[in-house]
């Protein structure tokens, strides 16, 4: 099957799916969870470095999916797009609460913590890594459909640039330009508060190269 009648083949198998998840029809969740646990687990587990986590996380986003299938807005890009977007912020989400608890179950130490120069500045360092990735997420948002999905696709979702072209039935000349593109895009939508290191991380960490593994 060629990019584009697979990408139509898949674009087709989710509107079906999710058609079926707005018409109540339980099953339909199974069948989404099937069709997308992987790519999703492995996004999940990448960020939270957990697997049970990464379980909760893939429950959460397939529960939201069955209560509200109408958050899906196909002009806004595919499917897997919008399923993998959610997965990264609800595991991100997950992390926040982790660490807010490790922190109050260490309160006890906090003043040996905050008297380490390493320590703190690890701590400002990881607090304007997250104030970056906020910045990013909302500036992706700005983004034309197709430079954001491409983005999405390959630093959310762990695909290669050749994976990428697949998914979306592009030629990859094309992707890697979509990519090239929306992170110049990017860099002057964040007027310059990361270099393209810092937005790599941002946004999940450097993107596949075309031939790299997952």
């Amino acid at each position: 099957m060629s990019p584009p009648d697979r990408r139509s083949a898949e674009d087709l198998a989710d509107a079906t799916l999710v058609r079926r998840i707005r018409a109540g029809d339980r099953g339909a969740v199974d069948d989404l969870y099937e069709r997308f646990r992987r790519p999703a687990f492995a996004l999940a587990r990448r960020i939270l470095a957990d697997d049970v986590l990464a379980e909760d996380v893939l429950q959460d986003v397939f529960l939201s999916v069955w209560r509200d299938p109408s958050a899906y807005d196909r002009a806004r890009g595919s499917f897997a797009s919008w399923l993998l977007a959610m997965v990264h912020h609800k595991a991100v989400d997950a992390v926040r609460r982790e660490e807010s608890q490790r922190r109050r179950q260490s309160r006890a130490g906090e003043e040996l913590v905050l008297a380490a120069p390493v320590e703190a500045q690890d701590v400002e360092a990881e607090a304007w890594a997250r104030v970056v990735s906020e910045r990013v997420r909302s500036a992706l948002g700005l983004l034309p459909a197709a430079q954001r999905e491409a983005l999405t696709l390959a630093y959310y979702g762990g695909y290669t640039q050749r994976e990428v072209a697949a998914l979306t039935g592009a030629p990859l000349g094309t992707v890697k330009t979509r990519m090239l593109a929306g992170m110049r895009r990017l860099k002057e939508e964040l007027g310059g508060v990361a270099g393209g290191a810092s937005l790599g991380g941002a946004l999940g960490g450097p993107a596949p190269v075309d031939g790299s593994n997952r």
